[in-house]
């Protein structure tokens, strides 16, 4: 495999990294997504969530966690609120509820400040990327002058592409933590 395809596909993989990351942030509306870093411990070993119980929306603004073993009720609940994410579980004997409350504005502002961050972390990382592309074509004997500035070209081109993915993405998931 080439440079250029390597480094596409580490961009790539840094770009779908962004995405996963962004699901976890809260937006206002019940998503299962803000759980799947919550890990509950069963039998000795740290398990995600979604892998000890099934998780539902209820109407919009309530999440519904269904363990598969009513012995782990105990156990998710505490995670879910030792997992700092600002809800507050219920435990009814048979189902954790979670009642998504609304975003404040300060909140929304606050979630944006996150989201840019992990934006700025991906393009830190689509550069890196980029700089280690660039000394391979650089260090590769067997590209004449000409191919390696037209192979530093393409290289800045995917770079481009690639960030302007990433504040695209961004943008979305700042326009939906936005709206109320």
């Amino acid at each position: 495999m080439s440079y250029m395809e390597t480094m596409q596909e580490k961009m790539n993989k840094a770009i779908e990294s962004l995405e996963s990351n962004l699901k976890t942030i809260r937006t206002g509306r019940a998503n299962p997504t803000i759980l799947d870093r919550v890990e509950v411990e069963y039998y000795g070993s740290m398990m995600p969530i979604n892998q000890l119980a099934s998780i539902s929306v209820v109407e919009g603004r309530q999440l519904m966690i269904k363990p598969f073993d009513k012995n782990m009720l105990k156990e998710i609940e505490r995670s879910i609120a030792m997992a700092d994410l600002g809800l507050v579980p219920q435990n009814d004997g048979n189902v954790v509820r979670i009642m998504i409350p609304p975003l404040t504005e300060d909140r929304r502002k606050s979630l944006t400040k996150d989201a840019n961050k992990m934006g700025e972390e991906a393009k830190i990382a689509v550069r890196n990327i980029r700089r280690d592309a660039q000394n391979a074509a650089k260090k590769d004997k067997e590209l004449t002058e000409d191919l390696k500035k037209q192979t530093q070209d393409d290289i800045q081109k995917a770079t481009d592409e690639a960030v302007k993915k990433i504040d695209k993405i961004v943008d979305e998931k700042n326009k939906d933590i936005l709206s109320v």
